[in-house]
């Protein structure tokens, strides 16, 4: 398999440092919100590559932490502390605050199939590891106090900016806006560690410290977490590509700067999902959630699907038409796949089997390009083998893609099912979908009719046709 590596702006082989076994670690959400599908690209791009390496037979544990605490809009002790601003929207304390977003987190997740990692570790349950290291780097010489606050002193590395690929004004979003000087720091890109001089007298999260009362800066948390159950070799880390600066850049200097040696081996950068306006964000436009879209009558799978079929390395643009036509894609998909049901009693191909197989996994092998599987799928629906075949390989490209085809198949084929349409039913919307594309639509009022007449509702969406029961 071989990845895109941000670090070394390169795709290369991957090796695990240790065979067989994978150590991938997530950066989480900061639990002030809920997540949008911007956010969400990141995950389910992130839940295709730990799936894939299971499927290749690798061992594979995933870390994730949960930011509840010391997350600033920017690097100084400026901007909304966004735990903060949460609970002051919604009158609640920091805490109620993180378990109802992380609860909506793991829901949404669940919706779209992302597996659960394997360790997921809130901010606030690991101060003290957090304090180790800030006092060994102060030891070692890399970080100072300035004004009550702790800062890493940049000045002391060879090389601060790693992810140097990027354009000044694409690094300039992971600072986000407003961003005012701190003059605490020694040099531009220091970076606060520990906080105990704070503007947010309500703050409140704070912990006893070698250096005072007080609360850990954003980017500790993750090194940390990273190494307490990781170690300090770690294969793959994650994350959205407006995370590579400053957040993942100061992560590797102060981890390899308490360690002593080469952190990370591949970092693994999801880039935007966008709207005709610009970036996705939780502060301008339409509050994209999962929630949203299915009020609006989309299986949260669809959305699934439309991000599959772009390159996790692309900026991919969001549109309503563009989800309608991923919902057309999917539905026709699944209907296929449900034909395919008990019709199985021919034995596997496995000659087709392997040569369909070996398509998908070229594809996945090639940096992840899941577009590329997709089309892999399409070619298993159109091949000239047994419907035993087909179902064996849908169900095993499902373990990676996660998409619920077998699943969703199922629903339409049993007759207890809400989504169940009968075979005459189905006929007659042939019939129907053949009178409108000829523009004889008097005789499709009248199948629509007839239809109905059976039980069943006739309905055109943006997502095609729709047949419920009565």
């Amino acid at each position: 398999m071989y990845l895109y590596n941000s670090l070394s702006r390169e795709k290369e082989k991957f090796i695990p440092n240790v065979s067989g076994k994978v150590s991938m670690y997530t950066c989480g959400p900061t639990v002030y919100h809920y997540a949008h599908i911007g956010n969400l690209r990141s995950y389910i791009m992130e839940d295709i590559l730990e799936k894939y390496l299971r499927f290749s037979g690798l061992d594979v544990t995933r870390v994730m932490n949960i930011t509840d605490v010391g997350h600033l809009s920017s690097d100084g002790d400026t901007g909304d502390d966004k735990m903060l601003k949460g609970a002051k929207r919604e009158h609640k304390t920091v805490m109620e605050i993180a378990k109802f977003y992380t609860d909506a987190f793991f829901e949404d997740c669940k919706k779209l199939n992302i597996k659960t990692p394997d360790v997921v570790q809130p901010a606030t349950g690991c101060i003290d590891e957090f304090i180790k290291v800030i006092s060994s780097l102060i030891e070692k010489g890399f970080a100072y106090e300035a004004g009550g606050n702790i800062y890493f002193d940049t000045s002391k590395l060879d090389k601060y900016y790693v992810f140097n690929d990027f354009k000044e004004e694409d690094l300039a979003v992971g600072v986000r806006e407003g961003v005012e000087e701190d003059s605490n720091k020694k040099n531009k890109a220091d970076f606060v560690l520990w906080f105990t001089k704070s503007k947010f007298d309500d703050q409140e999260l704070k912990w006893d410290s070698p250096w005072g009362v007080g609360y850990p800066g954003w980017h500790i948390e993750c090194s940390c977490i990273s190494m307490k159950y990781l170690g300090d070799r770690l294969d793959i880390h994650c994350g959205g590509i407006d995370n590579a600066f400053p957040h993942h850049t100061n992560e590797i200097a102060q981890s390899e700067a308490y360690i002593g040696h080469k952190w990370c081996n591949y970092w693994f950068h999801v880039h935007h999902l966008n709207t005709n306006s610009g970036k996705m964000s939780k502060s301008k436009g339409e509050f994209l959630t999962v929630s949203l879209l299915e009020q609006k009558g989309y299986n949260p799978l669809v959305y699934r699907f439309f991000c599959l079929q772009s390159h996790y390395r692309k900026s991919l643009v969001f549109s309503y038409e563009n989800l309608d036509n991923a919902a057309v894609a999917y539905n026709k998909i699944v209907a296929k796949i449900a034909s395919y049901l008990g019709d199985e009693e021919t034995e596997v191909d496995k000659e087709a089997y392997d040569k369909l197989m070996s398509g998908f996994v070229s594809a996945l092998d090639n940096d992840l390009n899941t577009s590329l599987a997709i089309t892999a799928l399409y070619d298993v629906l159109k091949a000239d083998t047994s419907a035993k075949t087909k179902l064996e390989l849908i169900s095993e490209f499902d373990k990676v893609l996660g998409l619920g085809l077998i699943s969703e198949a199922q629903k339409l084929s049993d007759k207890n099912s809400e989504e169940y349409i009968p075979e005459e039913i189905a006929q007659l919307l042939e019939q129907r979908k053949e009178a409108r594309k000829n523009k004889d639509f008097a005789l499709a009022d009248s199948i629509r009719d007839r239809i109905s007449e059976m039980g069943y509702i006739v309905e055109e969406t943006r997502q095609g046709t729709k047949v419920t029961k009565k």
